[in-house]
């Protein structure tokens, strides 16, 4: 089973939320429309800034715990290393899951 390891934003340099998931664009979908409150929503966190897909559910959750002990320079240089724009990824990622 593929699974995801995201990162959205609200703007660059702005907030940061990780997160793992099986199903990324229904929910990168989820946190656009804020469909359940909690801390995406507070924040107006819809941008996409950093996707990461792993084979195995077991590996993209134990990469989605280590990037979270992560400082906050560290997730940066991994989210520029890759868009560094900070350009929204949803669009160009959906047709990849």
């Amino acid at each position: 089973m593929t699974a995801w390891v995201y990162i959205m934003s609200n703007r660059p340099n702005g907030t940061l939320y990780i997160g793992v998931t099986a199903f990324l664009t229904e929910r990168v979908q989820q946190h656009r429309v804020a469909a359940a409150p909690g801390f995406t929503a507070r924040y107006a966190l819809t941008r996409l800034v950093y996707a990461e897909r792993h084979g195995e559910m077991l590996r993209a959750i134990q990469r989605e715990k280590t990037m979270k002990h992560w400082p906050r320079a560290w997730k940066i240089n991994l989210i520029e290393g890759l868009n560094p724009g900070w350009s929204d990824l949803f669009g160009k990622l959906a047709g990849e899951e």
